[in-house]
């Protein structure tokens, strides 16, 4: 079964957080995700607030930008997380938006290199591993985390380019994939991945999560049109969907063909709803979808 998510994305303010999601854990919807957004809202913060308010929803971070955040650092929240809400948290990481990267003058001169050396020093710290390591980015020194997840978790990568979908593949245990990726583009990204996967040896699933823009209701077809054209992508074909539950579904449906394991609807920046948006794609959408 395709699994089903939304977005709280940080153009709203974070006291509006409870609200979506004490209603996402009360409707049954699967994954609420959050976004590290320069210079909005906390990715780590955010979540340990919504899994403290809840007690069902899976809660998602996509993505933590990596030049932001030393990898120990990361490590330990990530594990404090899945000790305390053992399996509910879903932590993402990625290169981060270079223009912000280089505000905060964290700009990796080699963001391919960065990425990979924090996959890799992240998964042997929240499996248990004692790291040392002294790579361009990545030093460690004996680390090892005390308190590392009891259970084996999930590090997701965001990945665009073909290097990155391919590093996601050798180096992550999941890929996410931007709203502006229509199923052709899914289907690229599932065979960048798979070469990846094939360079490295790994056999075991790969999860490819990919957001979906989706606007419904009133005025949804104008406001799906204006943050497309705002985002530079309004002439990209099957991007995006407008319109009633059906339509929706059958927009999951056609990612989900071409390869995404999960779909995660991401309202536009207006949504006038977010609460009836995740209660939309929980008792509208979910029983639809397949």
């Amino acid at each position: 079964m395709t699994g089903l998510g939304a977005v709280f994305r940080p153009q709203l303010a974070p006291e509006r957080l409870r609200a979506v999601a004490r209603v996402a854990d009360e409707v049954g919807l699967e994954e609420l995700w959050l976004w590290e957004d320069c210079f909005r809202e906390g990715g780590i913060s955010t979540a340990a607030a919504a899994l403290a308010w809840t007690e069902r929803v899976r809660v998602g971070v996509g993505l933590l930008p990596v030049p932001l955040r030393n990898v120990a650092v990361t490590a330990m929240e990530a594990a404090t997380l899945h000790r305390m809400f053992p399996g509910r948290p879903v932590l993402g990481v990625g290169h981060g938006v270079q223009d912000w990267m280089g505000q905060v003058g964290a700009r990796a001169e080699s963001p391919l290199t960065l990425l990979r050396e924090h996959l890799v020093a992240l998964r042997e710290l929240l499996r248990g591993g004692r790291v040392t390591s002294t790579g361009r980015y990545v030093r460690l020194d004996d680390v090892a985390l005390d308190w590392p997840p009891e259970q084996p978790v999930e590090v997701l990568a965001g990945a665009t380019g073909p290097r990155s979908l391919r590093l996601a593949g050798e180096a992550a245990d999941g890929t996410v994939l931007t709203a502006n990726t229509p199923p052709d583009g899914v289907r690229r990204a599932r065979r960048l991945i798979d070469e990846g996967r094939a360079a490295s040896g790994r056999t075991e699933a790969h999860r490819v999560v990919v957001y979906l823009l989706a606007a419904t209701g009133s005025g949804a077809a104008e406001r799906l049109r204006n943050e497309l054209v705002a985002e530079g992508v309004g002439a990209v074909p099957d991007l995006g969907v407008a319109g009633d539950a059906q339509a929706v579904a059958d927009a999951v449906r056609r990612l989900a063909e071409a390869g995404a394991d999960t779909v995660i609807l991401q309202p536009t920046g207006d949504e006038p709803d977010p609460e009836e948006f995740v209660r939309f794609a929980a008792e509208r959408v979910r029983p639809l979808v397949a």
